[in-house]
């Protein structure tokens, strides 16, 4: 929510509201356009894909900077000449950020201006910027945000699930067992859940989400404000038999509704769907797995109901 808000008149509402920053340029922040930003750590939000996305005040500070600290220098090199903004960049990722980071903050302690970009969006989401958010706090360095685009609140945006609280997982690990485990951590919190995925993996996700999650409501959303922009909608059960037959492409955004939002299955329908596995010649173990996985229902219980069935005498 906007902090200000303007009337019709074009006043702002309130006496006593602060002036906006890009009239009168806060200390610490860009102050006019084309000015030079303050010294300090400036985090950076870059477009997911739509070039326009970038915002005036991005544009200032990316200009401005003594350098850029962006995750691939190719990306964000790519980027400014886009936009016609010529920095001298350095890389700073998972792999070097140890090493980066003492460099980074001599230059910003020795009054430097370093704007922090990851390859899109908004950065310390999924990468490493945290810690070197941390030691500039530690020494009193200014750390101020540039916002702007974010995949994660973007995909939630378009999920049509509960916004009001919400859980950032970042991606899950790989493998099965690992990825099911952390899904069990987040099986009771009481918020819609964000992921990342990529593409190759998302409809083993959405399998094990269905399994250990229950087969609530879901959105997949891929290639976020690009030519190609799409949003899935389904419990995730259905979701993951689409992406089984043909994996999306692009960047991938899984959203997932709290407990209680999934889709309701009761009795009949677990009944029905053990019936017609078990017909088709599966195993009760294999059908109980089976049927378990596509409706969310704890596998003991569904393993309880087809021995109900068989014991009530049904020939499969």
């Amino acid at each position: 929510m906007e902090r200000q808000r303007r009337s019709a008149s074009g006043t702002r509402n309130g006496a006593n509201d602060p002036p906006l920053d890009d009239e009168t340029g806060a200390e610490g922040r860009p102050g006019r356009p084309g000015s030079k930003p303050a010294a300090g750590l400036y985090l950076v939000a870059t477009p997911i894909g739509n070039l326009r996305d970038i915002t005036l005040r991005a544009l200032d500070v990316l200009a401005g900077a003594d350098v850029v600290a962006c995750e691939d220098t190719r990306v964000t090199g790519k980027l400014l000449r886009l936009l016609g903004i010529k920095a001298s960049l350095t890389p700073y990722h998972d792999h070097n950020a140890d090493k980066a980071r003492p460099a980074l903050l001599a230059k910003l302690e020795a009054g430097g201006v370093v704007a922090l970009v990851s390859d899109a969006g908004t950065p310390l989401v999924s990468d490493p910027g945290f810690r070197l958010v941390r030691a500039c706090i530690e020494r009193g360095v200014t750390v101020t945000a540039v916002p702007g685009p974010s995949a994660a609140l973007t995909g939630l945006q378009l999920s049509g699930l509960p916004s009001e609280r919400f859980l950032f997982a970042g991606f899950l690990p790989p493998r099965g067992a690992g990825r099911r485990a952390v899904l069990k951590e987040l099986e009771a919190a009481p918020a819609t859940l964000v992921f990342f995925e990529s593409p190759n993996r998302v409809a083993e996700a959405l399998g094990d989400m269905a399994t250990v999650l229950g087969n609530r409501d879901a959105a997949v959303a891929r290639e976020l404000t690009k030519l190609y922009e799409e949003v899935a909608r389904a419990p995730l059960f259905d979701l993951a038999n689409r992406y089984a037959e043909t994996p999306p492409r692009g960047e991938v955004v899984i959203v997932v509704a709290p407990p209680g939002e999934g889709a309701a299955i009761g009795p009949e329908e677990i009944e029905a769907r053990l019936r017609a596995a078990i017909a088709e010649g599966s195993s009760v173990k294999d059908a109980s797995a089976l049927v378990a996985a596509e409706t969310g229902h704890p596998r003991r219980d569904v393993y309880a109901a087809a021995l109900r069935l068989l014991r009530g005498g049904n020939e499969e």
